[in-house]
């Protein structure tokens, strides 16, 4: 494992501190989540900047960034459906997406490579646009951002679902491609 894979991995060690502090949610604990959800997704820009810069972009570092980003995100979310702050079927729709697309990535016969492929534009869109929504969520802001930070969540969700069917569309149309352009094999007389 190269120096950006434990970065991608270090992402986690915040996630159980942050449920912790929404377990208590006082307004310092509050305010701490949210500095500790913030730095733990600022490594997703880091170990992907770290990667390209020194050539260790890796199968294995493209498998984990995206799971521990959904990590992150996901229990971020589960622990928000518990305060209250954001409606269990938005966070069940972000929750299928992101098992879908998970598959699909590591399922070679989907895909038809045999290579974990990376985020498209729209994956990192809502990506950030889920960071920027559970940032606002769980800061104890005036109660004049509610309305904000939900219009976030559910532009999250709405990016959500649509990088996931243009992640997935392409794949379908170009594997169809594929089996209509192979030549048939003459069957056994």
């Amino acid at each position: 494992m190269n120096l950006p894979t434990w970065i991608t991995l270090s992402r986690l060690l915040g996630l159980p501190f942050i449920l912790y502090l929404l377990a208590f949610p006082t307004e310092a604990n509050l305010w701490l989540a949210v500095g500790i959800f913030l730095l733990a997704a600022g490594t997703d820009w880091l170990d992907g900047y770290l990667a390209r810069k020194l050539d260790l972009v890796t199968e294995l570092g493209k498998f984990l960034d995206p799971l521990v980003d959904k990590l992150l995100v996901l229990g971020s979310l589960l622990a928000l459906i518990q305060l209250q702050k954001v409606p269990a079927w938005g966070v069940c729709l972000i929750l299928a997406r992101e098992l879908a697309i998970a598959g699909w990535r590591v399922n070679p016969k989907l895909t038809g490579n045999s290579s974990i492929s990376g985020a498209n534009i729209w994956g990192k869109l809502k990506t950030v646009t889920q960071i920027i929504a559970i940032a606002l969520l769980i800061a104890p802001l005036p109660e004049f951002w509610d309305f904000p930070s939900l219009g976030v969540f559910w532009l999250s969700v709405f990016l959500t679902l649509v990088s996931g069917i243009i992640y997935i569309f392409p794949n379908i149309s170009s594997s169809k491609e594929k089996s209509i352009s192979a030549p048939s094999r003459p069957e056994a007389k």
